[in-house]
């Protein structure tokens, strides 16, 4: 029996238990559209910027920890939509993006929208630099191949997106349905790598003759949803953990043996610790250049003077910026289970460290008693620790938070307490503006039953504001927190330590300071919109917005003053060689 293409496309889907596309229309896919109009099980999400889409779609594989679906135009679709998968590459998050191409016989003739400077039929080329894999698809009975492939390939491994790239005939050619049932037969996932038992002894040995142990984390705990049995191993020997930014939340914040983010933004003890560890076990983590102060010995890590360990699904960043005294390829999941097994056999009693307990609870009360008079400063525009502060007091333990760049993620990085793993949405690799908004829309369509604020600058808000259109069409009752400085801040206090100036990251100029009052453009997009006019306004405000059950802006100025670090960064050094400069400045 034969069928349309597009059909066969969405019925796998609906086998796959897809229930949501991100995209926008365009001429070459809307005879996918047409077909996911006839499904009952799917809905297409309809965005006005395709970036909107792709981060979307990354807030949604995050949180639901499956494969997302990007359905995209080509040419300036794809391009579009290029930022956000790029941002999911990085930060290792599943996607399939199907993408709209010209018509498979149109090859050298320039056809509408096709980019083909370079080689013809070739745009799906574009991708190639942040996919796992690009396919270009010419004949319709390979789609149900590749399609299956491509899924398999997104979800295993070092998750990550692939890009599949359909010419508009294919869409609407008959294909025999018989190669979609053999896919449809086929196994969701495939069984992931555990850890030798031998290997797993060796690591539990060190970290017992260890004299400073430390577990270091980053977002491969996450992404293995091992955060459980993180909590269990840590627990057994007392070890206490430190993490990278994508990390945070692998552990709760409140749990005892958290010490922090290292780095840049990391704090005096976290930094210490790390640095002068005898033993270190990374768990899934890259070593990223501002999470290892630029990987310069003397703030963050002093490796190989303190020995490491490091296991990862991806052998690709073992030992990738330090020397391994031991290196194991696993999934996060499963080797953790071995070493809570090994650690019980080789430690019965388990591991006590009091000592260390007290000097990390020290340590943060510390840090609350530092930051104490920002939080209850009534100044106006607010200080961003009050509004950190404030945030985590009005919400539930269980609330998800997205963040987009700048004090809205260093804060909550350092300040800022996650007390459900996995609720900490921020783009760590890509660092990309706009990321924060539209993944909480995904995020939210993820869990409806959870509250979903996203935190973000008004430079990054200001990316793609329209995310408010799809927010009151889909009815996504998501809350932002517009944190606004009236400028791209952080890069702002950089240049302004390095050269003295704000040229061309401060908005307007004191004759036009041109504030743009977010509040008010929600409205427009038929959204409440909420502007904070003083400090006391901000905490009752955010109240008001997460019992309205509806999607609400709202926008707090917030004074210019650079989030405090400890660590380091080589820009500082390019910019300024020779001065040292530690900090940010504030302007």
């Amino acid at each position: 029996m034969k069928d349309l293409v597009s059909n066969q496309i969405v019925r796998y889907l609906r086998a796959r238990q897809v229930e949501h596309i991100f995209g926008l229309c365009g001429h070459t896919n809307i005879a996918l559209l047409a077909a996911i109009e006839k499904s009952a099980s799917i809905s297409f999400v309809n965005v006005r910027h395709e970036q909107i889409a792709s981060h979307a779609a990354d807030g949604y594989a995050r949180v639901t920890k499956r494969a997302s679906v990007v359905l995209t135009h080509l040419g300036p679709g794809m391009t579009n939509a290029a930022t956000g998968v790029a941002n999911a590459a990085l930060d290792s998050i599943p996607m399939v993006v199907i993408a709209g191409d010209v018509p498979s016989h149109y090859y050298g003739k320039h056809p509408h929208q096709e980019i083909n400077l370079h080689a013809d039929g070739a745009q799906y080329e574009i991708y190639r630099p942040f996919v796992k894999r690009a396919w270009r698809l010419d004949r319709p009975h390979l789609v149900a191949e590749v399609l299956d492939k491509a899924f398999t390939l997104a979800e295993s491994g070092r998750p990550g997106p692939v890009l599949v790239d359909v010419p508009m005939d294919v869409f609407s050619a008959e294909v025999d349905v018989a190669s979609f049932d053999k896919v449809i037969a086929n196994t969701r996932s495939l069984a992931k790598p555990s850890l030798d038992e031998a290997v797993a002894e060796q690591i539990v040995g060190n970290l017992l003759a260890a004299e400073r142990p430390v577990l270091y984390v980053g977002g491969g705990i996450v992404g293995a949803d091992a955060a459980a049995e993180l909590a269990e191993f840590a627990e057994l020997l007392s070890l206490p953990v430190a993490h990278s930014l994508m990390g945070k939340g692998a552990l709760p914040d409140d749990n005892p043996l958290v010490l922090g983010m290292t780095g840049f933004w990391g704090t005096a003890l976290v930094n210490s610790t790390t640095r002068t560890a005898d033993w270190i076990l990374a768990l899934g983590t890259r070593f990223a250049e501002a999470d290892s102060s630029s990987w310069y010995p003397e703030y963050t890590f002093d490796i190989p003077a303190t020995k490491l360990m490091q296991i990862d699904i991806d052998p690709a960043e073992l030992g990738r910026n330090y020397p391994l005294e031991i290196g194991a390829l696993a999934d996060l999941k499963a080797a953790l289970m071995v070493l809570v097994r090994v650690a019980r056999r080789l430690a019965p009693a388990g591991v006590s460290r009091a000592a260390l307990r007290a000097q990390i609870a020290a340590n943060r009360q510390a840090l609350k008693d530092r930051n104490a008079a920002a939080q209850t400063s009534d100044d106006w525009p607010m200080r961003p620790e009050r509004i950190l502060s404030e945030t985590r007091e009005v919400l539930p333990a269980d609330a998800i938070i997205t963040t987009d760049v700048g004090w809205n993620k260093n804060g909550v990085g350092q300040q800022f307490d996650v007390l459900t793993p996995g609720t900490f949405l921020t783009p760590g690799g890509f660092a990309t503006m706009g990321f924060g908004a539209s993944a909480a829309v995904g995020a939210k369509m993820a869990e409806r039953d959870r509250v979903v604020v996203s935190l973000v600058g008004d430079g990054g808000f200001g990316q793609n504001p329209s995310v408010l259109s799809t927010a009151r069409e889909e009815r996504i009752p998501v809350v932002w927190v517009v944190m606004n400085n009236n400028a791209f801040g952080t890069i702002a206090g950089l240049e302004k330590a390095a050269f003295g100036t704000t040229y061309g990251t401060v908005f307007g100029n004191g004759e036009d300071p041109m504030y743009t009052d977010y509040a008010a453009i929600a409205r427009a997009y038929g959204v409440e919109g909420i502007r904070v006019t003083s400090a006391s306004e901000f905490k009752p405000a955010l109240e008001r917005a997460i019992a309205l059950d509806e999607p609400v802006v709202i926008d707090v100025s917030m004074v210019n003053v650079p989030t405090p670090t400890t660590g380091h960064w080589n820009i500082l050094d390019i910019y300024s060689p020779g001065k040292r400069l530690a900090h940010l400045a504030t302007y």
